[in-house]
């Protein structure tokens, strides 16, 4: 039996007007993933951009495990049918699905992983979970912080980051494609013990 691949999706809205937002950085993340296996996104009927890739192995030699890495091309709120749709497609077990996504409960330039658990107000996480009927799949949660004072969180994850937090986001994206490959490499809970005590 041939060893099924691992999906690794990240959520973000289609466009150049949303491609430096917040609400990106989950494709930020692929899009580095993609750099690093030497890989180009190209479209899928199943609504996304994707790329059949191999990981490196644990070592940072080639050749590691077979990886799906995709983005939806619909928007945040709709990512489910695409994610469904690749599964089906790339006969992924749930236990093998990845998300990264934006998160505002977590502080800037953290990273952090989990299995299910509620969606936090995210539009593409629950999207996700109704299109699954479940909620219990991999996340890789990379932390943009919440606004200050009473600024629309709406609107706040539909900005591009400030100038501060520009000069660590290519930190922040390397710190959460590290995270994915260590998650893929250790499973979740030896990956959160080394990815946390960062």
């Amino acid at each position: 039996m041939p060893v099924e691949p691992w999906l690794i999706v990240g959520l973000g809205n289609p466009g150049p007007e949303y491609a430096g937002n917040r609400h990106n950085v989950g494709v930020m993340v692929i899009e580095e993933i993609a750099r690093r296996t030497g890989s180009t996104l190209k479209a899928h009927k199943a609504q996304a951009l994707g790329a059949s890739v191999r990981l490196p192995q644990p070592s940072g030699a080639p050749g590691g495990p077979a990886a799906i890495i995709a983005r939806p091309t619909t928007y945040m709120n709709v990512s489910g049918g695409p994610v469904k749709s690749l599964m089906n497609f790339f006969k992924v077990p749930v236990e093998k699905l990845i998300v990264i996504h934006d998160e505002l409960d977590i502080d800037f330039a953290d990273v952090r992983l989990k299995k299910g658990g509620g969606e936090g107000g995210h539009n593409g996480l629950r999207s996700i979970s109704s299109a699954l009927g479940t909620k219990d799949y991999l996340r890789v949660r990379v932390g943009i912080g919440r606004p200050s004072g009473r600024q629309d969180v709406a609107g706040f994850v539909l900005k591009d980051f400030n100038a501060t937090e520009k000069k660590e986001l290519p930190f922040l994206i390397d710190d959460a494609a590290d995270a994915t490959q260590t998650l893929v490499d250790l499973g979740l809970a030896d990956a959160q013990n080394k990815v946390h005590a960062r």
